[in-house]
């Protein structure tokens, strides 16, 4: 415990932290505890990173939706990071009909929200101020079969993945992927069991480290699910890519941040998306 009440002794002071949230703190568990006291760092040092969120929007509802979820506090504009990075190679490559958003965990609503507002093209309109639920709750059944969503996040961001999975199917709204890479699972959620109105699912993980992931899931109803595995990765030595890294992030969870910064898994979790989505429509129409 030492090490972890030198790290928050040592840190920057932020407004409106007390003592009292500094007990908080030590009485988690330590996966949580060691998420909760990076967490303070990480919007410190990814501020300077900010790009454009990877979103499109055009005039009809999308295709398809493929939302992205980053681990910790980690900002949803950090270009260092691969569920950026993706999107934005992706969406390079499908600028039309796929609408790609990446979010921080924390804002896994907002995330439902829009998902329901681009199947119902309610996007800017009156029915866009009603709350997800009611609004998902316009939809017809036609605009729910429809509906073509891939979901993937690292770490907590993992753990928002199965939430939204499982909110959607409260909606009653199909998903077709669920990508989850080191999943943490987050207080209140069940990154564990993959609902039933997701047609397949992946997991990824490594087991070093003091901090690592759930190393299975498995489906709810496994006529409905198909789980492509859960692959395990080993890093003695972090990817170089990991070097642009906060320090804190390299020092206290090498392995975890590895398999999040490790660009032959990415290129495998590109590939399982491209190959969810198909051929580019300029491509298919060739």
């Amino acid at each position: 415990m030492l090490w972890y009440l030198t790290l928050v002794l040592q840190m920057p002071a932020v407004p409106g932290l007390t003592r009292t949230f500094f007990a908080r703190l030590l009485g988690m568990r330590p996966a949580a505890l060691l998420l909760s006291v990076l967490a303070l760092a990480s919007p410190l040092m990814s501020r300077a990173q900010a790009l454009p969120a990877a979103a499109i929007s055009g005039g009809g509802p999308p295709q398809t939706i493929v939302i992205g979820f980053m681990g910790g506090k980690v900002s949803h504009e950090d270009v260092t990071r691969n569920e950026l990075i993706i999107s934005e190679r992706l969406r390079a490559a499908y600028p039309r009909d796929v609408h790609f958003e990446v979010f921080e965990n924390r804002r896994l609503e907002d995330a439902h929200q829009k998902v329901v507002e681009l199947l119902s093209n309610s996007a800017g309109n009156s029915l866009s101020q009603l709350s997800a639920q009611p609004l998902a709750r316009s939809l017809s059944e036609q605009q729910k079969r429809r509906a073509r969503i891939i979901l993937f996040g690292h770490s907590w961001g993992a753990s928002a993945v199965v939430t939204l999975a499982n909110e959607l199917q409260k909606d009653g709204i199909p998903v077709l992927l669920t990508i989850q890479v080191d999943s943490i699972e987050k207080h209140g959620q069940d990154d564990a069991v993959i609902p039933d109105n997701v047609a397949r699912a992946v997991n990824f993980y490594q087991p070093d480290g003091m901090l690592h992931g759930r190393p299975e899931i498995h489906a709810a109803n496994p006529a409905r699910t198909q789980i492509l595995g859960n692959f395990r990765y080993s890093y003695k030595e972090a990817p170089a890519e990991c070097s642009v890294y906060p320090w804190f992030e390299r020092v206290f969870i090498k392995t975890h941040i590895a398999i999040e910064c490790d660009p032959v898994l990415w290129q495998r979790i590109e590939g399982l998306i491209r190959e969810s989505l198909g051929p580019p429509q300029e491509t298919a129409a060739r």
